[in-house]
């Protein structure tokens, strides 16, 4: 028995829920699972088919992005959660996928406008969308780099990772967070959701105006104000 079984679990647990909600194809995504105290991370192998997976199979990484324990590689995108975790100490769960509508929005560099009060549910503002990474840093770390992609633009728009857990990266794709894995993977779902929404309101509306504010303070508030009142 390993002392990183529980958040080798988690993380197993956390990956098999991306491909039952639809949300990678083949093996477009992973999930970690972090330890604080421990100061590591399980996540995903690379390459390997969710149906192949097991948690043995998920990799302990530290905060540096070193392997501490597995037999196989893990994500290509280790650095990128490493990054991450070593600078946002408030989450201890990552998700990263290419979900269908979230990637678009990502390809196309655009925010997603918050539209309606599902949106207003889970953020008071515009999912942030991350400008293209440089040719430097394209051409130097690329992984690692990434994550400094993502803080910079939280840096730029003012935003606190604890209260908007969710990013597209420019031409990219979403990033997602919580203060677990599972939070992580809802967070992915919903950004999925809320990122078809939007595209279809263009669709039929290429005019349609933002939430008005007081609507936003209202849904957000309902769920997560000190008097929330939604849910048990």
């Amino acid at each position: 028995m390993s002392k990183y079984d529980h958040i080798r679990l988690s993380a197993y647990n956390a990956n098999m829920q991306l491909p039952k909600l639809g949300l990678v194809l083949f093996t477009f995504g992973n999930v970690s699972a972090a330890d604080r105290e421990l100061g590591v991370f399980a996540i995903k192998p690379s390459g390997v088919p969710y149906e192949d997976l097991s948690p043995e199979k998920m990799v302990i990484v530290d905060f540096d992005g070193n392997t501490i324990e597995g037999d196989l590689r893990p994500s290509s995108d280790t650095k990128t959660h490493a990054v991450l975790y070593k600078h946002w100490d408030g989450i201890n769960g990552i998700v990263h996928t290419h979900s269908t509508y979230a990637t678009a929005w990502a390809q196309s560099q655009r925010c997603i406008p918050i539209f309606g009060t599902t949106h207003a549910d889970h953020l008071t503002c515009d999912v942030p969308c991350a400008a293209p990474m440089n040719d430097e840093m394209i051409k130097g770390d690329y992984e690692y780099q990434t994550g400094f992609q993502i803080m910079e633009c939280f840096e730029q728009k003012g935003l606190d990772y604890k209260e908007v857990e969710m990013v597209l990266v420019g031409n990219h794709a979403p990033f997602t967070w919580g203060k677990t894995a599972e939070k992580a993977v809802y967070n992915s779902a919903v950004l999925e959701t809320v990122a078809q929404m939007a595209l279809l309101t263009e669709q039929i509306n290429n005019n349609a105006p933002r939430l008005k504010d007081a609507l936003i303070k209202k849904h957000f508030e309902r769920k997560h104000g000190p008097d929330s009142y939604y849910g048990q």
